[in-house]
């Protein structure tokens, strides 16, 4: 995938999905520095809002939280849901791209009429019915997607929250943004080979399986938008534990950043039993083909995305199809109306 060759340039997607070389080359991971410092006082963090603004940017702060060992509880749920909850001595991040998302406006509303003064907004836009109803609202650098399918927004928001997390951890001064850009970049214009978008193209089904830290959950969606094709996401090792009772031989499972010591169950279950196609996405070598992407170390899960991305792109025209307006999905899929 690339600019130059207009049959990928010449749509608003693919245009979105390269500027995010931009925009986290550029992010400023300074400004949630005092922001920080607040959430850890409160001590617990739910981050909310619909669909791409909530899968990768809250499982990926949820998964490095874990592994790091914070002293910090965050959740995430729907807005919806997490209107049932009692969110008092919560802070909490409603993220909408659009700012006018009804879920996430509403959860906003009822938390700060209810006394909640760390309620705050997370949108790619200003001047928005989200901004008026949170405490604050941080608007990110990205500026609005044509594209139904969001992309570059989803990045810039996972590394705000992960900055966050950073801060607290004191681990900022790791991470180098424009090293992190060129690493996606590369990711986002290395080929794809023919024969895994054929399989893809021709599977009843795409699966995306891996950690429960978005990456592969968002991919699933995202093959929903871009590609019509029917798809679904597979937690952790959730793909050898009964599901293939169901799978098709001419489906196809993406594998990102395999879990090595589940790599032979995996051949033996869905190789060897299903007859299916295993494809990896991973910083390294693996047994199955494999989409190799840059080391990003822990923010490999960044590049995973963009690989995803370049894969989906392929698909997408390989089926030919407007990869800029889905049939039925809308941009704003849920929109508050006053």
């Amino acid at each position: 995938m690339n600019l130059k060759d207009n049959k990928y340039a010449k749509f608003a997607l693919v245009q979105e999905m390269m500027d995010a070389v931009r925009v986290i080359g550029g992010f400023n991971s300074q400004q949630t520095k005092d922001l920080a410092q607040n959430i850890k006082g409160i001590g617990r963090l739910l981050l909310t809002g619909e669909g791409s603004s909530r899968i990768f940017p809250a499982k990926n702060a949820i998964r490095k939280a874990l592994r790091w060992g914070l002293d910090l509880s965050i959740s995430t749920d729907g807005s919806r849901q997490a209107a049932e909850y009692d969110l008092s001595k919560f802070a909490v991040f409603c993220a909408s791209n659009s700012g006018r998302t009804k879920e996430v406006v509403l959860l906003a509303q009822k938390l700060v009429q209810a006394g909640n003064k760390n309620c705050f907004g997370l949108s790619a836009n200003a001047g928005t019915l989200l901004e008026e109803a949170c405490v604050k609202t941080f608007v990110l650098s990205c500026g609005w997607e044509r594209a139904v399918a969001a992309t570059k927004s989803v990045m810039e928001q996972a590394l705000f929250y992960e900055s966050i997390l950073r801060h607290i951890a004191g681990t900022i001064n790791a991470v180098d943004c424009k090293k992190l850009a060129e690493k996606i970049e590369l990711a986002l214009t290395l080929p794809i080979d023919a024969s895994i978008v054929q399989t893809a193209v021709k599977a009843p089904t795409i699966y995306f399986a891996g950690y429960n830290d978005g990456a592969a959950e968002e991919l699933a969606l995202k093959t929903n938008e871009i590609t019509r094709s029917k798809s679904d996401y597979l937690e952790g090792t959730y793909a050898i534990h009964g599901v293939e009772e169901v799978m098709d031989p001419r489906d196809i499972v993406f594998v990102v950043d395999p879990i090595e010591a589940e790599i032979e169950k995996f051949q033996e279950v869905l190789v060897k039993g299903v007859g299916l196609k295993v494809v990896a996405i991973a910083n390294r070598k693996t047994p199955f083909p494999t989409i190799q992407t840059p080391d990003a170390g822990e923010l490999s899960p960044y590049v995973y995305l963009a690989a995803g991305w370049n894969l989906l792109v392929e698909i997408g025209l390989a089926l030919n199809i407007n990869l800029d307006k889905p049939t039925r999905a809308r941009k704003v899929g849920n929109e508050l109306i006053v």
